[in-house]
């Protein structure tokens, strides 16, 4: 059996995401702000080549950017 979010090509992390994003809008003004100032993220990661640590990027942006592309290439 295969999961849904796995049929639909995401990975778990980008499942959690979404899905955590959907409940926080679907909050009430008040709770939906405390909530949405938890689920900000300030992590950066680097991928590693030949021993040589490449650029720094914004995990955050990355991970919108990977959303994007993911949502565009649903749309074709």
């Amino acid at each position: 059996m295969a999961f849904a979010w796995k049929a639909a090509g995401l990975t778990y992390n980008r499942y959690l995401a979404v899905a955590s994003r959907v409940v926080r809008r679907s909050l009430k003004e008040d709770k939906r702000i405390a909530a949405e100032r938890r689920g900000e993220m300030d992590l950066r990661f680097a991928k590693w080549e030949n021993g040589k640590q490449g650029e720094n990027k914004s995990l955050a942006s990355a991970n919108e950017a990977a959303m994007a592309e993911a949502a565009a290439q649903q749309s074709s």
